[in-house]
């Protein structure tokens, strides 16, 4: 673990950049003056907690629905011995962003985006000639009550567990990309340096002014375009090791406030409705992140007490199979060749 590693300054430009990373020409000197320290100190910093591998990187996030992709989390039952083979077939797809074991006979589960045009259930159709596939559920989201990372890095810190966190509004505006659109995206999604004027860089190659930068950025935040723009840590490797999806058995009339009231707890991160089967009743999932999953069992029984909801579960994630982001508008086509060795 490489906590110990990190000292509190760092915890703290965590904290800060995970959620407002300054969208201005010398990002890393706003940061340093809200800190009373040099700007050097900032990029060094960064660059180490880059090099030990807790920031994996700092990029506009997007939102997946809005770009006009079709997304789904996909749950699966695999023979316990052809798991790990199946898991890396899966990885394959470059639509596939994260790819977790779950304590649970459904035992993977990961997340499949697919571009405008593409249909998501041929794209998991796709993996049907894997061996060891029992069971396959298809669990796209209904409603979107939360998408969001914010991990407490520093103790002192953390939030109570309560809901206080007030939803964002964004413009509800149609979204269709033009190529200037879709080249934007492809050159912010990508990783920004960690030097005095990191957009200088990004507007050269966009032929635009740092300003038209941040004005579309802005925009596009508005309209729910992009979610934000900031950091993105390694959760295991900053001490969140226990991910821990909870699902939830919720009353029909009940599903909107209790996933509203979710959304609204600062220890949830994603929190949406899905569909459900004979064979798996719950309909709302939270994600949480914790560094025990005593702490997660703890933090579930609180909520639990406060949306009053009896019936649900947690699902930890056993093993990572892959957790990277969706590139958007750089697509490759997939296909899984007919005869795979198993």
């Amino acid at each position: 673990m490489l906590t110990a590693t990190m000292d509190n300054l760092d915890k703290e430009i965590l904290n800060e950049i995970q959620w407002t990373f300054p969208l201005t020409s010398q990002p890393y000197h706003d940061i340093a003056k809200k800190f009373k320290i040099t700007p050097e100190i900032v990029k060094e910093r960064l660059n180490n907690l880059k090099k030990i591998g807790v920031l994996r990187q700092l990029s506009a996030i997007f939102d997946t629905r809005k770009l006009g992709y079709k997304s789904s989390l996909v749950a699966m039952e695999i023979e316990p011995d052809k798991l790990d083979y199946v898991a890396q077939q899966i990885n394959r797809h470059p639509g596939v962003s994260h790819n977790y074991e779950r304590n649970h006979q459904f035992n993977l589960w990961f997340t499949l985006a697919v571009p405008p045009g593409s249909d998501l259930k041929n794209e998991v159709d796709k993996f049907s000639k894997l061996k060891g596939i029992k069971k396959v559920r298809l669990l796209p989201t209904i409603q979107l009550f939360k998408i969001g990372v914010k991990l407490d890095m520093v103790d002192e810190k953390k939030h109570e567990i309560k809901p206080s966190e007030e939803k964002k509004k964004i413009r509800d505006v149609k979204f269709n990309p033009t190529e200037e659109d879709k080249e934007f995206i492809r050159e912010l999604q990508k990783d920004l340096e960690i030097v005095d004027k990191p957009f200088s860089k990004v507007a050269q190659n966009l032929g635009m002014t740092e300003e038209q930068i941040f004005d579309k950025l802005r925009n596009y935040e508005e309209i729910g375009v992009m979610r934000r723009f900031a950091a993105i840590l390694r959760h295991r490797d900053v001490g969140f090791v226990a991910n821990g999806m909870i699902v939830w058995k919720v009353p029909e009339e009940r599903i909107t406030d209790v996933g509203g009231k979710l959304g609204a707890f600062p220890q949830v991160s994603h929190c949406y409705q899905r569909p459900v089967y004979p064979d798996w009743p719950y309909n709302v999932f939270s994600m949480i992140h914790c560094k025990s999953e005593d702490e997660a069992q703890e933090m579930a029984k609180t909520i639990q007490k406060q949306i009053n909801v009896d019936d649900y579960k947690i699902l930890f994630s056993a093993r990572e199979f892959k957790k990277t982001r969706v590139e958007y508008f750089v697509e490759q086509n997939f296909s899984l060749e007919e005869t795979i060795p198993a």
